[in-house]
């Protein structure tokens, strides 16, 4: 009876620290900013930002030194693709140059002059293409469309030389190409950057929103100390370290909830985003994220000595949670150190197994590792919010 009544009492005290927290949030304006505002309207702002998803009719110059048929079927192909749009004609590269640095066009097509020569002798041709990098959306629209161009003058020509040779029915019965390849974009088959980045995004912006409320309600807690001899009085008193590290969380994770539908269900559906998956699966995924992030934030109050300095803690690890998350670059080209830093972040575990879910239409035993992975750093940061509440009750402010 005892261990029942330890827990009953646990329980309780759990369930004062859950009401005392959830009181806390709602009178914080600061709070219900970074609770509220941030996870309604970024994902919104951003979504809006990046439609359209792709880029099109991309103004380019052509310097054509051939002055063939050859070379004019070429350009013609290329300004056909819904990534280029000819846009002048210039003599030379220099001039074509100018063109660029004045901002009129971002790519320059140049043709040899032996081009057609080299197609006729049945040698390699060669074209170049100089792109303009100040944006990469831009010039992987070039590289797309230049090498759907590519093949498809690959597959014209080797068709004209078998009708050369004989062999019309074989060139008119396609097999002017020996091996015919086509690309399924699984989880984004518009190709388009927003149903790239924001599945991965939004929950992003989960973490930091909790983290950054955690940490200035932490840090509020700590002025108040500072006034008061060490005593928080709006804190419950006589609670236990792990209840009152578990009511906090939870006391999150309630709050969140309704938010994280919105997130992760509707803004998809708003903006005809990539939302294959089952519902059910990723907001029981997404479960031990938000509580993983409350228990960090609740670690980092360590370091939180006023309400503000969690802007500092945010503002430095936004970018580096970003880059870590392996939507900018693959986890598996990072170096261990990095790797080992990005599994500490229950981000970069929720990014991998939401986009699976949620794009490619996993279950939730096929992203089994990322969410162990986050149970295992909700369990962590659950410790370390434990020793963090106890040096604060100590007075080791």
């Amino acid at each position: 009876m005892n261990i029942f009544r330890k827990i009953g009492c646990w329980g309780s005290d759990m369930g004062r620290v859950f009401r005392n927290e959830f009181r806390l949030i709602l009178k914080d304006f600061g709070v219900l900013l970074f609770f509220v505002a941030l996870p309604l309207l970024y994902p919104v702002v951003y979504t809006a930002i990046y439609n359209p998803e792709v880029v099109r009719k991309i103004p380019v110059a052509v310097v054509d030194h051939s002055r063939t048929v050859e070379s004019r079927d070429f350009v013609r192909r290329a300004g056909a693709t819904p990534a280029i749009d000819i846009y002048a004609y210039c003599a030379d590269l220099p001039e074509a140059r100018d063109l660029m640095a004045k901002g009129e066009i971002y790519g320059i097509i140049e043709i040899p002059g032996d081009y057609a020569r080299n197609i006729g002798t049945a040698q390699q041709a060669h074209v170049s293409f100089f792109g303009e990098m100040s944006l990469l959306l831009r010039y992987r629209s070039f590289v797309s469309a230049l090498t759907d161009l590519q093949l498809d003058m690959a597959g014209s020509i080797t068709g004209e030389k078998i009708a050369a040779g004989g062999l019309e029915s074989l060139a008119g019965g396609g097999a002017a190409m020996p091996v015919q390849s086509e690309s399924n974009f699984l989880g984004d088959t518009e190709q388009g950057f927003a149903s790239f980045v924001i599945p991965g995004i939004v929950i992003l912006i989960l973490q930091q929103s909790i983290i950054l409320g955690v940490c200035m309600l932490g840090g509020t807690s700590r002025e108040r100390r500072r006034r008061n001899g060490g005593v928080d009085p709006l804190q419950v008193q006589n609670a236990g370290v792990l209840a009152t590290v578990w009511g906090k969380a939870l006391a999150v994770v309630v709050f969140y909830i309704p938010l994280t539908i919105y997130v992760l269900r509707f803004v998809p559906e708003m903006f005809n985003l990539p939302h294959y998956g089952n519902p059910v699966y990723y907001l029981l995924f997404i479960f031990p994220l938000l509580l993983s992030s409350a228990f960090l934030g609740q670690s980092l109050v360590y370091f939180m000595k006023e309400r503000e300095s969690g802007f500092i803690l945010i503002v430095f690890t936004s970018v580096l949670f970003l880059f870590l998350s392996g939507l900018t670059w693959p986890r598996y080209a990072m170096g261990p150190l990095w790797t080992w830093i990005g599994n500490c972040v229950p981000a970069v575990w929720g990014v991998e197994g939401f986009i699976r879910i949620n794009s490619n239409a996993a279950s939730l035993s096929e992203a089994s590792t990322p969410f162990i992975a986050m149970w295992i750093l909700a369990g962590i940061y659950m410790l370390l919010g434990c020793w963090v509440t106890a040096k604060l009750r100590l007075g080791k402010n």
